[in-house]
């Protein structure tokens, strides 16, 4: 009987032949990952059942990434309780200021993640690791709580939709435009707790930081996990920065999908996703025939678009111009390292010297912590992925998810604006 790769990945890790869409399993996860706002909820949970110890300390993952460095006495209590909770586990893998990143970016980054896995986060967003073709998932803290504790989950096996992505996509799109796109036609509830699965030539088109995006936002089009298949690029990858082995799963050619959609890259417009959901989605084109839309903030970063290749295509819109006066600007690199090779490119001159801030990672901004909170009336184009009433402050404030490029645009211009005329102020 076929199968989607998803389906085989859970089926291999279950120890069965096959799964169906439906089927409630359970099975050993690989990696358990919680953050500065979540493992303490989940060390809570552990410690009301009296043992708070974990079963597998190398397969958990800490990462104070939220609210740090710490903005208040709160997030500081946070931040120790997993800091002490992580030393006295033993935890191989825990990360925090001056050594640390925003969590979907330095995992993949310390190779900790690859093809074949079974990956859960207290984070919505950890379907990110989809993009190296394992199966990777957000759950409740209590699910990491268990998760920690007996190395093992229970899981509904998804449904799937298949992406056969075709074609080249042209200079200022990336994957970001690609996923507002895919959402845009499907809807936030287009995939509810189905799989995306991304196939087709197109993808040979795409970096692995444009992998990361899509799969990234999978969460906003209501999905379980995003899954790209396992090319010659994402193995690269892979064997660059990772020692672990990894197990490739492939569809079945036959495998039953309940839908399948077609997306020629080649026809994919710089996209902006309006307030207050990623599914609104409206191209460049749409947007210039509109009155001009006057922003106040530009953030470049977050796990969505804060890797290099990020920081290269902002850097790129940027380099020579300056920063409309009306509009602040924040660029946070994904991580520490990210940070370095951006002083050693000399993209850190180029954002200075246009009037942008360079900060530290963090993922402050992205969801109204720190670092660029937005008051009433304010309105800020973003390369997060989230742009939900209140998401980056008060709420009356409005958010305007785009990419690296429209955001850097955007900043030179004062208004939401086309990258590919950049070069004409």
């Amino acid at each position: 009987m076929s199968m989607t790769a998803t389906q085989k990945i859970l089926a291999a890790k279950a120890g069965l032949k096959r799964t169906e869409p439906g089927e409630l399993i359970q099975l050993p996860v690989d990696i358990a990952m919680g953050n500065d706002v979540t493992a303490p909820v989940a060390i809570n949970e552990l410690e009301k059942h009296g043992d708070a110890s974990v079963k597998f300390p190398e397969k958990i993952v800490f990462v104070a990434d939220h609210f740090t460095p710490n903005k208040d006495i709160k997030s500081a209590e946070n931040s120790k309780s997993i800091r002490e909770f992580a030393k006295k586990q033993g935890l191989t893998h825990y990360y925090e200021v001056g050594q640390m990143g925003i969590e979907h970016a330095i995992l993949p980054e310390k190779g900790i993640t690859v093809a074949g896995e079974c990956i859960i986060g207290a984070d919505s967003h950890t379907c990110t690791y989809g993009a190296l073709g394992a199966f990777s998932t957000g759950v409740g803290t209590t699910d990491i709580a268990t998760g920690m504790a007996t190395g093992e989950l229970w899981f509904k096996v998804p449904s799937a939709i298949k992406f056969v992505l075709t074609g080249t996509p042209s200079r200022y799109v990336s994957g970001k435009d690609i996923i507002i796109h895919i959402i845009g036609r499907i809807g936030v509830d287009g995939a509810l707790y189905k799989s995306m699965e991304f196939t087709g030539d197109g993808i040979g088109s795409l970096t692995m930081d444009d992998r990361f995006t899509m799969a990234n936002m999978a969460i906003e089009a209501g999905a379980k996990n995003g899954i790209f298949i396992v090319d010659e690029r994402a193995k690269a990858y892979m064997n660059e920065h990772s020692e672990n082995s990894y197990t490739i799963y492939e569809a079945d050619e036959d495998a039953s999908y309940d839908e399948v959609i077609e997306v020629d890259l080649a026809k994919v417009r710089p996209t902006v996703a309006f307030p207050h959901l990623p599914g609104n989605a409206k191209t460049i084109d749409e947007i210039e025939a509109m009155e001009p839309i006057r922003i106040d903030q530009v953030v470049i970063g977050s796990c969505t678009n804060g890797r290099m290749e990020d920081m290269r295509r902002a850097a790129a819109v940027l380099e020579g111009r300056k920063v409309h006066p009306d509009v602040r600007v924040m660029i946070i690199p994904a991580t520490q390292k990210i940070y370095k090779q951006c002083i050693r490119e000399g993209l850190v001159d180029i954002f200075i010297d246009a009037g942008c801030a360079f900060n530290t990672p963090s993922c402050g901004p992205c969801m109204g912590g720190h670092m660029g909170v937005l008051a009433a009336g304010e309105k800020c184009v973003s390369t997060t992925n989230r742009n939900f009433v209140g998401r980056m402050g008060h709420v009356d404030s409005l958010i305007y998810l785009a990419s690296p490029e429209v955001a850097a645009a955007s900043a030179i211009a004062g208004y939401i604006a086309n990258p590919e005329k950049a070069g004409d102020r």
